[in-house]
């Protein structure tokens, strides 16, 4: 627990990926950023596994990389272990989403922006600051977080290097959701619930198509399930996997 670690855990078709090194606000360590990637193919492979929620111990989510560690992060550049661990996340292809209590900062960021959805606490706060350090972010994390925002706030967060409240990051889009603090878990659990019970073959196939990769090909068994469900007001039991 000193120097971190990740923690996996799964209730029912929902996994839940937990940051936790407590005494640095869960900040990442080169340990952690290295165990990420190898964390996901099990749960990929996994057709119980249907949601993956990744989120921090002890009311954070993440303060960023490890700062004594920092240095040889930013001299890697797009070959660092927090870009493979980022691209990693991305690839998933299965829906995440990124549960934020209190700092979500630099490479907490850059891990919640990786995911497909982003729920906050009202009390989080969010920043993304290598012009406090120097350091010239990825190219491929720059982009992804314009992807997401625009390049307009993009520049912002990063000219400034300046943290912003919960309300501004959903105003510009960087989170989907806020909440009171004491509902976050069980507001994101619901939400993943409803997206486990769809189907999976729809859900992979819009994060392919989302992503630029070519989707899964119609399923007529789902197909004729999803409509006979509908036409019986019944909820459909999906199989694709």
């Amino acid at each position: 627990m000193v120097n971190g670690e990740l923690v996996l855990t799964q209730d029912g078709p929902i996994a839940t990926l937990l940051i936790s090194n407590p005494s640095k606000r869960n900040a990442m360590t080169a340990a952690m950023w290295r165990s990420l990637p190898t964390l996901l193919p099990p749960l990929a492979a996994d057709p119980s596994v249907r949601v993956l929620i990744l989120a921090g111990a002890a009311g954070t989510f993440c303060a960023g990389a490890d700062i004594t560690e920092a240095a040889p992060l930013a001299r890697a550049g797009e070959t660092s272990l927090a870009v493979e661990a980022e691209q990693a996340l991305a690839a998933f292809p299965k829906p995440t989403i990124a549960r934020i209590e209190g700092f979500c900062v630099g490479g907490g960021c850059q891990l919640a922006v990786a995911c497909d959805l982003r729920f906050a606490a009202a009390d989080s706060r969010f920043g993304v600051t290598p012009a406090k350090l120097g350091i010239v972010y990825p190219p491929s994390t720059t982009r992804r977080l314009s992807a997401l925002i625009g390049p307009s706030r993009t520049k912002l967060l990063l000219y400034t290097a300046d943290l912003i409240d919960a309300g501004a990051a959903e105003r510009m889009g960087l989170v989907d959701a806020v909440f009171p603090a004491a509902e976050l878990a069980s507001a994101v659990h619901q939400v993943a619930s409803t997206i486990a019970s769809r189907s999976q073959l729809t859900l992979r196939a819009t994060k392919a198509v989302l992503s630029g990769s070519e989707p899964p090909p119609q399923d007529e068994a789902e197909l004729t399930e999803g409509i006979a469900a509908f036409a019986a007001r019944r909820a459909p039991a999906f199989r694709w996997s």
